[in-house]
């Protein structure tokens, strides 16, 4: 059996991977509170850029530099397209959760919502994990692989309550908090179902830092790009300001107006009308 060591860098990798998810989980859940207040096709571009993230940002991106500490005796390297799947697969399933709870309130949708993310979110790790490459042959605790899945549908559970929920700052970001820790408890669950044996094959794919640029870039665009979406949108109470306001003047053009009373007719001094004629 190999020697693994999931943290040679020290906390250096855990630590960065916690507050990669931690920042992605704050956009997403910002993103989120944009959606909720928005309408038609300006709703599900605010779900995708939430799921964009919370998945990638918030776990992908995690799982990846999370896995910069991971060190076996062999040398490891990447399948590309493998890789990119689990990116995929990342973001989709996070959208696919938000836009079942959004559809409606109720604990049926976020059960349906938080297992549809949470068995994702598993795929997408365990993907990541088959993506990498070795002189030796993987295996996997299955009560530890179980665990870590559970896990992840509880912190997607949980993290999709949030999205409908959680409003304010204060409350926002400790929630954010909340779910970096739920994630990453996550991430090191799985990595801690696995062993390795020694074999002589020779491994193949990109070496881990092949990826760290292109990562860096993509991080560095992607948080950026929704960092000015937010910061140049409408805050949601104004969004939810003006739906109010344009549904009032939707009201007003669709509702009749009502004629205004007839005139009262005059009287003279001794009562009478005054365009009525005198017998």
């Amino acid at each position: 059996m190999s020697h693994i060591n999931h943290f040679s860098h020290g906390a250096l990798t855990p630590l960065l991977a916690y507050l990669m998810s931690v920042v992605g989980s704050l956009l997403g859940l910002i993103l989120t509170t944009r959606a909720r207040s928005a309408h038609g096709a300006s709703r599900y571009r605010w779900l995708a850029g939430g799921a964009l993230a919370i998945g990638g940002t918030g776990i992908w991106v995690m799982h990846f530099i999370a896995m910069m500490g991971f060190d076996v005796d062999s040398e490891i390297r990447f399948d590309v397209g493998l890789t990119a799947i689990s990116a995929i697969v990342a973001v989709g399933v996070v959208y696919g959760g938000l836009h079942v709870v959004s559809r409606g309130d109720g604990f049926p949708r976020l059960l349906a919502g938080g297992l549809l993310a949470g068995a994702g979110v598993g795929a997408m790790h365990y993907i990541g994990m088959f993506a990498m490459s070795m002189s030796g042959t993987l295996a996997f605790d299955p009560v530890m692989v179980a665990l870590s899945v559970l896990i992840a549908i509880v912190a997607a559970t949980v993290a999709l309550w949030f999205t409908l929920k959680v409003e304010g700052p204060l409350a926002t970001t400790g929630a954010a908090l909340m779910m970096g820790v739920a994630v990453t408890g996550m991430h090191y669950t799985g990595m801690y179902a696995l062993s390795v044996t020694p074999g002589d094959n020779v491994p193949r794919g990109a070496a881990a830092m092949d990826f760290l640029l292109p990562l860096i870039a993509g991080i560095s665009l992607i948080t950026v790009g929704l960092l000015l979406a937010i910061l140049l949108s409408p805050s949601a109470r104004e969004m939810r300001e003006d739906s109010e306001l344009l549904e009032r003047l939707q009201h007003r053009r669709t509702t009749p107006a009502t004629p205004p009373p007839p005139p009262a007719p005059q009287r003279g001094q001794d009562g009478d009308d005054l365009f009525t004629p005198r017998r």
